[in-house]
């Protein structure tokens, strides 16, 4: 974990840009917030409104990000006010809690937009349960809100917009079929009784934080798929939990609050939460409790009971998590593991077709915009596989395929990131070989994608044909400058692969980087052709 956080890879500084300017606007809306007059409490609600505003707005597009930001208070304002007039009527309340939680869970459906909106609204109801908010408060609440987000989208938009000069990132669309099947009605169903659990118990706990409970199940269900990938996020909540409450006892606790410690250590948290959501959610969580801790401070409630009552409550909302994957609609890891590899695998298909035609002449194709659709699809692959390399995993068998199969999807990736950059070239080869050899690379993922993965995950989800359409707009399909299939004199059997040729001399890069692709596919077929009984990832 402490390598995670210390060593872990920041191309571009993004990661250090992103928590820098969060903490500035962060802070700004707050400062704002208390020259408005607004009170204390209003003052928190703001700044957790820009947090927001600035962590879960994540649009591939700047203009996408500005109109998600404008529909945030759209979103949030109503949820505010129903949490507020719901807050003397429980069971209406509860109800409406987990009717926010499904519909904030369906709406990922519609990608980051929908997803911003759903936390947003989660976390907007949320936070009325946290500060106690009344309807006399909401005039001052909205305003807080309003002005809150405004000024974070000043800081993003306005003074700090690094990504202007950032190319879109392409954003794969989880895999899904019709009706239940789809990932999204499925995880939306289960979170609800999830939270649903975690409402009921929580409560029987603690008649005043049984919304940690809700919060955590909530959590524990972002940006995870299948069963799997919960119950790994979900020891990592508990996890992060457990360690910022012993650091809330030893820095939260003796400051009681006071103002200037408090604030460089409030500061000091929304800077980990921003610079470690990418690498570690156990850091993250860790940042989260502490800041909710010095919160507490500030409102002058916080003791070491209360922490006790924090780490039940969330060790409450990660079972109900636990038991909803287990036991409501599953999705097993071994289902949406599959649906990524094949996609993933489809893409290396598609990259070497756009390069091939490129190199054969094609000035049309785009193999570079595959490339960046290939990156993100290994980023959902690596986060599918995460339950099956988790040190916890006794499955040591799995565990070690599944590191197997990562390198070697690693290695693919490294040689069509080389095929491309030589493709890019004007003065490349268009070598007859070259396009033999990619004729043979795709037999061999398509003998992989046929052959070698589970059929039963294709029962459960629907994959896209296999030639996505490039995400990045612009790019073309491959098929716009076909490339004649080897003549008779190279011919390319569907199992080709298994047999790569001797690796070229490192004066023909394409050839090399070519024969590298076929290798490491050739190897996949090991742990992807599984024998009966014993699935890659059967968790």
């Amino acid at each position: 974990m402490l390598k995670r956080m210390f060593v872990a890879p920041d191309p571009g500084r993004t990661r250090l840009r992103f928590a820098t300017r969060a903490v500035l606007g962060i802070a700004l809306a707050v400062v704002l917030c208390g020259l408005a007059g607004h009170s204390l409490v209003a003052a928190v609600t703001g700044g957790l409104a820009a947090l927001l505003a600035l962590f879960t707005v994540t649009d591939t597009t700047v203009r996408g990000q500005a109109v998600t930001t404008a529909l945030l208070p759209a979103v949030g304002l109503p949820v505010l006010a129903a949490a507020a007039e719901l807050h003397e009527h429980p069971l209406a309340r509860d109800l409406a809690f987990l009717a926010v939680v499904g519909a904030g869970v369906y709406a990922r459906r519609w990608g980051p937009r929908g997803h911003s909106l759903g936390v947003f609204a989660f976390m907007t109801f949320f936070v009325a349960q946290f500060l106690h908010a009344t309807t006399d408060q909401l005039p001052e609440l909205y305003a807080a809100v309003v002005l809150s987000v405004l000024t974070a989208a000043a800081v993003r938009f306005g003074l700090w917009c690094y990504e202007r000069r950032l190319p879109p990132a392409p954003v794969p669309a989880p895999p899904g079929g019709t009706g239940l099947a789809r990932v999204t009605t499925r995880q939306a169903i289960q979170a609800t009784a999830g939270a649903g659990f975690a409402l009921v118990v929580g409560q029987l706990v603690s008649g005043q934080r049984w919304y940690w409970a809700v919060g955590a199940t909530w959590w524990i269900f972002v940006n995870t798929t299948s069963r799997g990938e919960t119950l790994v996020r979900g020891f990592r909540r508990v996890l992060g939990t457990v360690i910022g409450i012993g650091l809330g006892l030893l820095l939260a606790v003796p400051l009681h609050g006071t103002a200037l410690p408090t604030a460089v250590l409030l500061t000091a948290c929304v800077f980990g939460i921003f610079y470690t959501a990418a690498v570690s959610y156990t850091w993250m969580m860790l940042c989260v409790t502490l800041l909710a801790e010095l919160l507490y401070g500030l409102l002058g409630v916080l003791d070491p009971a209360l922490l006790a009552l924090r780490l039940a409550e969330t060790g409450i909302g990660a079972l109900g998590a636990v038991l909803a994957v287990l036991l409501v609609l599953p999705v097993t890891t071994h289902t949406v593991t599959d649906a990524w590899i094949q996609r993933a695998l489809r893409c290396v298909h598609a990259c070497t077709a756009e390069a091939a035609t490129r190199l054969a002449g094609g000035a049309s194709a785009d193999p570079v915009a595959r490339v960046a659709e290939l990156e993100q699809l290994l980023g959902r692959v690596r986060l599918s596989v995460a339950p099956l390399v988790h040190p916890l995993n006794p499955m040591f068998g799995r565990k070690r395929r599944a590191r197997r199969v990562l390198a070697l999807l690693d290695d693919c990736a490294r040689e069509i990131r080389g095929l491309v950059a030589v493709a890019a070239d004007p003065e490349a080869s268009h070598d007859a070989r070259l396009a033999a050899a990619c004729w043979r690379v795709e037999a061999a993922v398509e003998a992989l994608i046929g052959d070698g993965l589970d059929a039963g995950a294709r029962d459960h989800i629907t994959l896209p044909a296999s030639r996505p359409s490039a995400v990045v707009p612009g790019s073309r399909p491959s098929a716009a400058v076909p490339v004649p299939r080897p003549s008779a004199a190279l011919p390319v059997p569907r199992q080709s692969a298994a047999v790569p040729p001797p690796r070229p001399p490192a004066a023909d890069p394409a050839l090399a980087h070519l024969h590298g692709l076929e290798r490491a596919l050739a190897e996949l077929a090991a742990p992807l052709r599984r024998p009966s009984g014993s699935p890659l990832v059967g968790a």
